[in-house]
């Protein structure tokens, strides 16, 4: 995919918020119904705990309210909403028609579901309204997939969780933070992991591993190569957080210290679409991230769908 081409209206988020549901599910917790320990999770995915429990418009709600105040942006200024979500509360209305009017938005709204990559793909699409003439766009990741988790399987019931992050873009004279970006997708995948309407998730561990860090990488080199950038000009890479080894393989084949990558996923689990901005907003509000940094967001989902992207960060 290609660099942002010059000349064209830019944007930098000016607002950035999380939601996570109170309830508190530790491994220990899952061990009392599941054969399974602490020992175990931590050791085949690097989660300690997870949140559950909330719809994906509440958790929507609340984590872009707190990235409107935070941007001092009146709800009526937002010209467009686009909500990341595998997980919608109905099959009609969008999700996003529901946190819009609760939200006070006078303004299109419409979800996107790449699965784990989708909050990418719905950064590029609001750079993209913003090109073309929006002034300010929000942009919401949340999955509630607690939902559709077979929580007697242990492969898929120690991973996922619920959760919700939030951006406010808005455009700037100039080029802006986009610097390049990548979506991709291959279909013949999809099997290795889904859930049909109403049923639980199901998972090919081993055959989504192979394919997610294979598929990461590809998609990362493809943004770097079009921003004319190398992994020694990443400052901090957020990846998705779906499993830790995961992301280790992969920033060992970018050839990026582990130590740059924002990790979030020991207390969060797999949220999904709200795995990247979670550990966007952690590493803001810790100091991982500062003015003037590059970075790389990173994602592989369902489908099996790959989506990355290079900002140059602004903070506030």
């Amino acid at each position: 995919m290609p660099a942002t081409p010059p000349g064209i209206r830019g944007a930098v988020i000016t607002g950035w918020a999380s939601a996570l549901p109170p309830k508190v599910v530790t491994n220990d917790d899952l061990s009392q119904t599941l054969e399974t320990s602490d020992e175990w999770i931590r050791e085949r995915s690097g989660i300690s705990e997870r949140h559950i429990g909330g719809s994906t418009a509440e958790l929507s709600i609340q984590s872009a309210s707190a990235a409107l105040e935070m941007a001092g942006i009146d709800p009526l200024e937002i010209d467009a909403l686009v909500l990341s979500t595998t997980t919608p509360d109905r099959c009609v209305p969008a999700t996003s028609a529901t946190v819009q009017h609760a939200l006070g938005l006078k303004c299109g709204a419409f979800d996107v579901n790449a699965a784990c990559s989708g909050f990418v793909y719905s950064l590029t699409v609001a750079h993209g309204l913003i090109a073309m003439g929006s002034n300010k766009v929000l942009v919401i990741g949340t999955d509630t997939l607690s939902r559709i988790t077979d929580w007697s399987d242990r492969n898929t019931a120690v991973l996922f969780a619920d959760g919700s992050g939030a951006v406010v873009l808005e455009a700037v004279h100039g080029p802006g933070q986009m610097l390049a970006w990548d979506i991709d997708a291959d279909g013949s995948a999809e099997d290795a992991l889904y859930a049909d309407l109403g049923g639980f998730i199901k998972m090919e561990g081993k055959e989504v591993f192979r394919r997610a860090v294979r598929i990461m990488v590809d998609s990362a080199q493809k943004s770097l190569a079009a921003a004319g950038l190398t992994s020694a000009d990443i400052d901090v890479v957020i990846p998705h957080q779906a499993n830790i080894r995961i992301i280790q393989s992969a920033c060992e084949r970018l050839e990026i210290p582990i130590e740059k990558a924002a990790i979030v996923l020991q207390f969060t689990g797999n949220t999904s679409s709200a795995s990247i901005p979670l550990a966007l907003v952690h590493a803001a509000e810790t100091g991982l991230l500062k003015k003037g940094d590059t970075v790389l967001l990173v994602g592989f989902g369902a489908g099996m769908t790959a989506a990355s992207a290079i900002i140059k960060w602004e903070g506030r």
